[in-house]
């Protein structure tokens, strides 16, 4: 197969970015301007790189044109597209509120290289068909948001990105003892090749994939390895906050995905009633948390534990109509979750505490219609409501609940349980629109600023637009997300680009 080089693109253009963000050194307006037209570049390449493995099939380029398993390969798929579109365009919604952003982290001119830099890794991972060359760059992710969080304007943004990055330690062990046993097992590295293999892998595989799974877990932020997130999320930069709980959590996703139906197909089955399990616990666990805890952005943080579940839950129904739904379910939740949190840190901004906290935040959307609109339609979005986007994740959800209970009669059960944990999403957006936007302000509410001075409302405006386009239109991106699971039924089409013959 021919190269493309619009691999290159999503990676490059925000590698370019750092570059050029370096040498503005100290010029942080034109910095944010770069990051804007970089983030747009890449979102550029991205639907380019679409188009082209949606009606082409698998994309790869070989870099330094070692033929594969040798060297490094740069892979796009499907499943690589949708994640990559995904962050591609929250990626593009972050700057865009950066821009707007009043926070005193956006005036550091250590800041715009740092989250380029950030933004290179991210689509690095999503792109990359060599699993030692994923573990540098999500390494490398690791990194850029420890040191985006730590020069937050939260108090508690080093304590949180001192507990990230230890915590951080162990998913990096569980995934360099996979990475060493799948070594040993098939003697590659090269993704494609050790599919190629992995139907005749011994009970060393399984040790593989079992650290595999941990190491991917604990980069979703999913239960039992959930505890560093809601601290590392709620004191990130709001821009950040978005990004990270939206779409960094996602490349644990996709993680999942490419270990259950590219590199241990077979041995699959042995973990898929954990992730049911996991996943199950995760719904109700996140959403009773979410809501009974104390902060906005801390709300929201669990709820993406909970959505996380939801997620894990398809991937361990598998058949093709679940893992349409995982991937319509991840994309969604990218749009949606980004959207909530750049709201919530939008109200922050209005105050003078710059507050996030419950009891200092009864009614202060009050008098903001605009805001209480859109967080609404998001709220709304996430529980599942049609006709918003949100709404097609979960019939979807459903739907594949349905086709795996008829081949499986016990999960009914899981899936009468994912229709309860949609409900109790419905509970604390409601309760949580009701508290910012419905209640009279009280003596212990925040004061205002004058109006102005606050962050820009485009971003998470512009995010909502897309929920409710993606509702209103969601056949294009059913269709793209059931012809991509129906491609995962065989890992040949892949194996083939890439090995060829």
């Amino acid at each position: 197969m021919t190269d493309n080089a619009f691999l290159l693109g999503p990676i490059l253009a925000p590698f370019a970015g750092t570059i050029i963000a370096l040498l503005l050194w100290g010029r942080t307006r034109a910095q944010r301007w770069v990051m804007v037209l970089t983030s747009l570049a890449a979102l550029a390449f991205t639907l380019m790189l679409s188009a082209q493995a949606l009606a082409e099939g698998t994309q790869i380029y070989r870099v330094g044109g070692w033929i594969p398993p040798y060297g490094i390969t740069l892979v796009a798929d499907g499943v690589t597209v949708f994640f990559l579109t995904a962050a591609a365009v929250v990626g593009f919604a972050v700057t865009l509120y950066t821009f707007g952003c009043h926070d005193k982290a956006m005036n550091r001119s250590a800041y715009a290289p740092i989250a380029l830099m950030q933004s290179a890794a991210l689509s690095g991972s999503f792109l990359t068909g060599d699993i030692f060359s994923f573990f540098v760059f999500i390494e490398l992710l690791v990194m850029t948001s420890v040191i985006l969080v730590a020069m937050s304007d939260n108090p508690d943004g080093i304590e949180a990105a001192t507990k990230y990055l230890l915590i951080s330690a162990m998913g990096s062990l569980f995934l360099l003892v996979g990475i060493g046993t799948t070594y040993a097992v098939f003697g590659t590295l090269n993704m494609a090749d050790i599919a190629r293999q992995s139907a005749e892998a011994g009970t060393l595989a399984g040790v593989a994939l079992v650290m595999l799974m941990c190491a991917f877990l604990l980069k979703s932020a999913a239960f039992p390895f959930h505890f560093w997130q809601p601290d590392f999320h709620t004191a990130a930069p709001t821009p950040m906050s978005a990004l990270l709980s939206s779409v960094v959590v996602k490349v644990g996703v996709y993680g999942l995905i490419r270990l259950t139906t590219l590199l241990f197909p077979a041995q699959a089955a042995a973990v898929q009633p954990a992730l049911i399990l996991l996943g199950l616990i995760g719904v109700f666990f996140g959403g009773v948390t979410a809501l009974r805890t104390y902060n906005v952005k801390r709300v929201l943080a669990y709820s993406t534990l909970a959505q996380i579940g939801f997620i894990l839950i398809a991937i361990g129904w598998g058949g093709e109509g679940a893992l349409a739904a995982a991937l319509l379910f991840s994309f969604n939740h990218a749009l949606i979750k980004s959207a909530l949190l750049m709201l919530a840190g939008w109200l922050a901004s209005q105050n003078t505490t710059k507050t996030s906290k419950i009891e200092n935040s009864h009614g202060l959307g009050q008098k903001m219609p605009l805001a209480g609109a859109l967080f609404f339609i998001g709220g709304l979005s996430l529980a599942g409501i049609p006709p918003l986007n949100g709404f097609i994740s979960k019939l979807a959800l459903v739907q594949g609940g349905v086709a795996a209970s008829q081949t499986q009669s016990d999960q009914w059960v899981a899936l009468g349980l994912v229709v309860g944990g949609g409900i109790l999403t419905l509970l604390y957006v409601v309760r949580l629109w009701q508290t910012l936007f419905q209640q009279a302000p009280d003596d212990l509410t925040a004061e205002l600023k004058p109006a102005g001075q606050g962050d820009s409302i485009f971003a998470p405006a512009f995010l909502i637009g897309l929920c409710i386009a993606l509702g209103l239109f969601a056949q294009p991106l059913v269709g793209v997300a059931q012809q991509v699971a129906a491609g995962l039924s065989t890992s040949a089409p892949y194996i083939h680009a890439v090995l060829g013959g």
